[in-house]
């Protein structure tokens, strides 16, 4: 690698290439000859509204097919409608249907859709597997709780699947530990609580069952997020993680709906009473899982543009903007203390995007001659960007502190795993027989991340740092 600074990664002590901190400085990479700089204030303000937009589309669209989906659900279920009584059966026939349009679609544009890799067996039982049963559990038990719950009850547990989002984005660093953000998620959580507050029977089958569908929730999203970023398994747009979790997620709601729906009942009852109604009945349980497909692949590249907390918080936002429009169309009767906690809940929204914005904001972000961001996931948003690669100014510390250890090289550190970098189920890194096959694409994309720190390091006056969380 050749540096128009003449210095390479690893020269100590570290010198400013501009008397101005905040000037744009340019290096030039041998290898292709890319010009690279930091991105000016301005520049990434640009970058984060134009990444915000994106995701409001996302967003809106996950709204309108979850809106639609509940209220063809309500129709479905509700014994003043059609009155279907087996819900479990119907979200698993979802997944299949999700299944086969996941596969259309890999099939019919396989440059969009189909990566050239796929999961091998190992990678498919240890890494796809838990979070396809994490996820049929989730909605299995979420599901199941209300049969004993109220659902004001049951808003009021399941608003606790924010706090297990953050433990689990903590433990697979999907997200740097922050007082500020714990803070801030706390904040949204007790809005939720006073939004929904109401006086209820407890029910502890109920409690429970909730409860363990929180956690699984909060784990199944971290766990979709890490595969999403896994372009070693083939699993890196929302099409092909579908493809490969769909089948797992449908065959655990099957097993638990088995249980809880009765099926011994189902083909004795009116709803497949002679060819006509079993039809019928079969095009209302396949038809809604069209809207399931496109609200899960909204929900999944929301996941993999964002994260999984940000997502997480727009999904309480989608709850608040449920309740308000209720009722203010339909009068709904709110009290007091409902509309405290949807007014606190809104103050959190906001201060938690005002927080990823300083983030941003704060975060060396390496832009190309063109002006985009250097890789493929680099993303201005805090979550996913050069960010969660170099840390903010406030979450560096002086190399001095931490114990000192040779330099490698680019081409060395790239084979190499750190066992302690990562859980041994769910490591981000590839396994033995796809490190022998990797070609010289990721030691180029290694030597540009030590020009990146270099870059930032120089940024910062002359300090060597590194970020805590790498």
């Amino acid at each position: 690698m050749a540096l128009h600074s003449q210095q390479r990664v690893g020269d100590a002590p570290y010198q400013s290439l501009a008397n101005d901190p905040h000037e744009d400085e340019e290096i030039s990479l041998a290898d292709g000859d890319l010009s690279v700089h930091i991105a000016s204030v301005a520049e990434k303000k640009r970058l984060w509204w134009r990444n915000a937009l994106i995701n409001m589309v996302f967003i809106a669209a996950w709204f309108i097919f979850a809106t639609v989906l509940s209220v063809y659900n309500k129709w479905m279920f509700s014994p003043d409608y059609y009155g279907f009584p087996f819900p479990l059966l119907v979200t698993t026939m979802h997944m299949f249907v999700q299944f086969l349009l996941a596969a259309f679609l890999r099939y019919v544009f396989p440059s969009k859709f189909r990566p050239d890799r796929n999961p091998g067996s190992s990678d498919y039982a240890r890494k796809v597997t838990p979070t396809g049963i994490a996820t049929g559990l989730d909605i299995g038990l979420s599901n199941l709780s209300l049969k004993m719950i109220t659902l004001s009850f049951y808003t009021m547990v399941k608003s606790s699947s924010l706090v297990f989002v953050l433990l689990f984005a903590f433990m697979f660093k999907l997200e740097v530990f922050s007082l500020r953000l714990v803070g801030v998620i706390a904040l949204i959580v007790c809005g939720v609580l006073l939004m929904v507050a109401t006086e209820t029977h407890f029910v502890l089958v109920g409690f429970l069952l909730v409860l363990s569908g929180s956690a699984l929730g909060g784990l199944r999203w971290s766990l979709t997020q890490l595969l999403l970023k896994n372009k070693n398994m083939g699993l890196d747009n929302p099409a092909a993680t579908l493809f490969w979790l769909a089948p797992i997620m449908g065959v655990t709601l099957a097993i638990v709906s088995f249980f809880a729906d009765r099926w011994s009942d189902l083909l004795d009852s009116p709803f497949f009473g002679g060819a006509g109604a079993t039809a019928k009945t079969c095009f209302f349980l396949t038809a809604p899982g069209t809207l399931a497909f496109f609200m899960v692949m909204s929900e999944y590249y929301i996941l993999q543009r964002a994260g999984v907390v940000p997502m997480s918080i727009a999904g309480i936002a989608k709850e608040v903007t449920t309740i308000s429009v209720s009722s203010w169309f339909f009068g709904d009767q709110l009290s007091p203390l409902n509309i405290t906690g949807a007014a606190v809940t809104v103050c959190g929204i906001c201060l938690f995007t005002y927080h990823k914005y300083r983030r941003s904001m704060d975060s060396t972000v390496p832009l190309d001659a063109h002006g985009n961001p250097i890789g493929s996931d680099e993303v201005l948003d805090g979550e996913d960007g050069l960010q969660s690669r170099t840390g903010s100014m406030e979450e560096m510390q002086p190399l001095a502190e931490l114990p000192t250890e040779p330099r490698h090289s680019a081409e060395q550190r790239v084979f190499s795993v750190d066992p302690a970098d990562g859980d041994v189920l769910f490591d981000m890194s590839v396994d033995d027989a796809d490190a022998k096959s990797m070609t010289s694409q990721y030691v180029r994309e290694e030597a540009q991340t030590e020009s990146w720190l270099l870059l930032s390091q120089q940024t910062l006056g002359g300090v060597e740092t590194v970020p805590r969380a790498w």
